[in-house]
C-alpha cells in the first residue's frame, strides 16, 4: 500500500491534472509536445548520459529492447492467425504492445521507486525505444515502401538521437563543458519529467474515439502488461543482468502503451479508435499492475 500511495498515487494525479486541464480547456498537444521534444528532452538526455558511466550495461539494454519488440511482433503474428485479424488490426495491436511509455510514465516511476541512480539507463531505454517507435511505428502503421522512407527521415529528425551521440562524444573524447552551461542545460532537462506527465495526461484527454473490441483489447494488453514484464524476469535472471538495470528494464517493460502510437494509427488510418482504446485501457490497469510489480521486485 505504501508504494501505491508514495509512487503511483503522485504520478496518477499529475496525469489527471493533465486529463481534466484537456477536457476543460482542450489545449494544443502538439505544441506543448514540440517543447519537449525539441528543448526539454534533448536537455534531460544530453546531462543523464554526459554525467553517465558508461558500461556494459549498455548493450545488454540495446540487446533486451530488440528482443521485446521482435517477440511481441511475433506474438501478433501468431494471434493474428489463430483468430483470423486482419492486416490492419495485426499492424494496430503489434503498435498497442511493440511501444511502451518508456518517458512519460516509465521514467517517473523509475525515479521515485529506485532513485536517481537508475536514471541514466531509463534515459537511454526511452532514447531507445524513440528510436525504434519513430522507425518500426512508421513502418507497421503504413506498411509500405514510402513508410520505411518516413521511417528513416523521423528517426534522423529526432533531436534526441544527436543529443545521445553528441554525449557519447564528449564522454569518449572527455570534453569538458563549463559549471554555468551544465547546469544551465541539467535546469532546463529537470523540467522534461513533469512537463511529459502532464502531456500524457493532455494525450489521454484528447482521446476521442472507443472501439471495443475485446478479443483484440484483452490479447493486446495481456501482452503489453503480464508477458512483456513476465519476459523481463526471465531476460534478467538468466542473463544475471546488474540489479539496478535488471530492475529498470522490468518496470520499463510493464509500462502501457506509448500515447505517440495513437497518432501514427490516426495518420495512415490503422484503426486509431482501436489503439485509442487499448492505450486507455492499458494505462488504466497500469494502476493494479504497476503497484503489484513494484512490491514484487
Amino acid at each position: 500500500m505504501s508504494l501505491f500511495l508514495n509512487v503511483i498515487l503522485p504520478i496518477m494525479l499529475v496525469f489527471v491534472s493533465g486529463f481534466v486541464l484537456q477536457r476543460i480547456r482542450v489545449l494544443d498537444v502538439k505544441s506543448v509536445s514540440a517543447v519537449c521534444l525539441y528543448i526539454l528532452s534533448p536537455a534531460l538526455v544530453f546531462t543523464s548520459l554526459y554525467d553517465a558511466e558508461f558500461n556494459s550495461g549498455y548493450v545488454i539494454i540495446i540487446v533486451y529492447m530488440f528482443v521485446l519488440f521482435f517477440l511481441m511482433v511475433f506474438l501478433n503474428k501468431l494471434l493474428a492467425r489463430i483468430f483470423k485479424w486482419s492486416q490492419n488490426i495485426e499492424s494496430a495491436s503489434i503498435l498497442a504492445t511493440g511501444f511502451m511509455n518508456s518517458g512519460n510514465y516509465g521514467l517517473p516511476v523509475v525515479i521515485f521507486s529506485l532513485g536517481p541512480a537508475a536514471l541514466p539507463y531509463a534515459v537511454f531505454i526511452m532514447v531507445v525505444q524513440g528510436l525504434q517507435n519513430n522507425f518500426f511505428g512508421i513502418y507497421y502503421a503504413s506498411r509500405s515502401s514510402s513508410g520505411m522512407k518516413r521511417a528513416v527521415q523521423n528517426v534522423l529528425k529526432m533531436p534526441t538521437t544527436y543529443a545521445m551521440i553528441l554525449a557519447f562524444i564528449f564522454q569518449y573524447l572527455n570534453i569538458g563543458i563549463s559549471e554555468s552551461i551544465h547546469s544551465t542545460i541539467a535546469m532546463v532537462g529537470d523540467a522534461a519529467i513533469p512537463v511529459m506527465m502532464i502531456m500524457l495526461g493532455m494525450q489521454l484527454g484528447s482521446i476521442t474515439g472507443i472501439k471495443l473490441n475485446w478479443q483484440v483489447i484483452t490479447s493486446a494488453v495481456t501482452l503489453k502488461m503480464i508477458a512483456a514484464p513476465l519476459f523481463a524476469f526471465a531476460f534478467v535472471h538468466f542473463l544475471n543482468v546488474d540489479p539496478l538495470i535488471g530492475a529498470v528494464l522490468i518496470i520499463i517493460s510493464a509500462m502501457p502503451t506509448a500515447a505517440t502510437t495513437t497518432m501514427y494509427a490516426i495518420e495512415f488510418d490503422t484503426e486509431p479508435e482501436l489503439v485509442s482504446s487499448i492505450t486507455f485501457i492499458a494505462t488504466v490497469s497500469s494502476i493494479l499492475t504497476v503497484t503489484i510489480l513494484l512490491n514484487i521486485i
